[in-house]
């Protein structure tokens, strides 16, 4: 393997462990044992649960490849995965504001461990029905448990400012962390000894089972309005109009679906970035580094908020930053030179893994700033509702260029994501604008004595 590869990869864990070790005063906030103690178990669960995902990754296309199936057959396993998640995910997801989001967490795991016994089938109705489960499994993990934590966080009397510890804690080792050692642990299991590529499903499901029994022992239940009248019909009528009605909820749905639509393509789209020629590439440590990249990103961002800087703010950078390091292929395919087909990387890809790096730096920023926001400004009683209606149009969007994956050149379609990305930037841009007037119209309010704060 080429020394640029460990060059990048011991830059990065450098820099990391130089801001982990080198936090001062300003960048760690005093809190209660009681609060470590509740923000550690979370952190545990949310770890397993991950593990769990992480697991999965790396040796879902290539399970399907060993049991025949072509790249149709393939893509259509993947669009089912996400339409399920856009679909009966959001039915199932809504359902923790009134049944309970600890419930809910415990479906996840039992819906994911499902899906990963239907992997020791080889025949494709059955890995369908996997897929499905996958994609409501997903819309549980991305809602039920960031809503069980801020509703629990604030039962529990604990200042809000503290939810921004437990987020960066656990995006840092979830999300980054966890993922390393996975794919690592994945590759031993499938390869070094030879179980084959169903293992790293079946040691994610023992992961998720472990999480499952920590839930079960430790979590207390929450809810978001569970009033007896209301039914679903109702709930997403609700959850429908608090975001018509609050400019504020809309355009962090609209922030959130650009990003993440632009980086679920991302996922699809570096390793032909990266070796348009067949170059020969190491995929599992490219894919390793990328992971420390979201590290570094979430580091950066627990200081950030440690600091209290206004989210709204600083996001609108690394939108613009994501926006240009997307925007790389673009540029490349027309600057350098195209290298030979077979060697190693080529210096085009040298420069797109370093934006690709820096974009999942951006990525690691995004996780625990994005739920911060959706913590101020998601009412709580729609809160797993409302967090699944932003998945719709991402899901979406991502079905669609799955199913037209071949059908653009991949110059467009990161110049499209880039867009996107810069789209986003102008939006949070309009979300900082409009929380300022909100809260001068409330201070306004206050002071007058009015029943209502004006409309921003």
């Amino acid at each position: 393997m080429e020394v640029f590869y460990y060059l990048v990869f011991g830059a990065l864990s450098a820099v990391v462990a130089g801001l982990e070790l080198g936090k001062s005063g300003k960048d760690r906030v005093a809190t209660t044992t009681a609060f470590n103690a509740f923000k550690n178990n979370y952190v545990i669960v949310y770890s397993l649960m991950m593990s769990g995902d992480w697991l999965q990754g790396p040796y879902v296309y290539y399970l399907y490849q060993q049991y025949g199936f072509d790249k149709g057959d393939i893509g259509r396993l993947f669009i089912a995965g996400f339409g399920s998640s856009m679909l009966f995910g959001t039915i199932v997801g809504s359902l923790a504001d009134k049944q309970g989001r600890k419930r809910a967490c415990i479906t996840y795991c039992i819906t994911y461990i499902l899906s990963c016994i239907t992997k020791h089938s080889p025949q494709y109705r059955v890995l369908m029905v996997g897929r499905v489960l996958g994609g409501v499994a997903t819309s549980l993990l991305f809602s039920a448990f960031e809503s069980w934590l801020v509703a629990e966080h604030n039962k529990r009397g604990y200042d809000p400012q503290w939810l921004s510890i437990t987020f960066s804690k656990a995006i840092f080792l979830g999300n980054g962390l966890i993922a390393i050692i996975a794919g690592l642990f994945a590759n031993l299991l499938a390869d070094n000894l030879g179980f084959g590529p169903v293992a790293p499903f079946d040691a994610a499901a023992c992961f998720l089972a472990i999480g499952m029994a920590i839930i079960m022992s430790s979590w207390s239940e929450n809810y978001g309005d569970s009033s007896e009248g209301k039914d679903l019909i109702a709930q997403f009528k609700g959850a429908a109009k608090a975001i018509a009605s609050d400019e504020k909820i809309a355009l962090l749905g609209a922030i959130q679906s650009l990003f993440e639509g632009s980086m679920y393509t991302f996922v699809f789209l570096w390793t032909p970035a990266l070796s348009p020629n067949e170059e020969d590439i190491p995929h599992g440590f490219i894919f390793a580094t990328f992971m420390l990249s979201s590290m570094l990103g979430s580091s950066i961002a627990s200081r950030l908020l440690a600091r209290k800087m206004k989210v709204e703010g600083y996001m609108q950078i690394v939108f613009s930053v994501s926006a240009v390091t997307l925007f790389l292929p673009v540029a490349t395919s027309f600057l350098v030179p195209s290298s030979d087909k077979g060697n190693g990387i080529s210096f085009a890809g040298s420069l797109q893994l370093l934006g690709f790096c820096t974009f999942e730096s951006c990525v690691g920023i995004f996780w625990p700033s994005i739920m911060k926001m959706r913590s101020q400004y998601i009412p709580e009683e729609a809160r797993s509702t409302i967090m699944n209606f932003f998945r719709i149009p991402l899901n979406l969007f991502v079905c669609v260029v799955l199913y037209n994956v071949n059908a653009f050149p991949i110059t467009v379609m990161f110049g499209m994501c880039s867009i996107f990305l810069f789209m986003a930037a102008i939006l949070q841009r309009r979300l900082m604008v409009v929380a300022d007037l909100h809260k001068l119209s409330t201070k306004a309010q206050e002071m007058t004595g009015e029943d209502e704060p004006l409309n921003p």
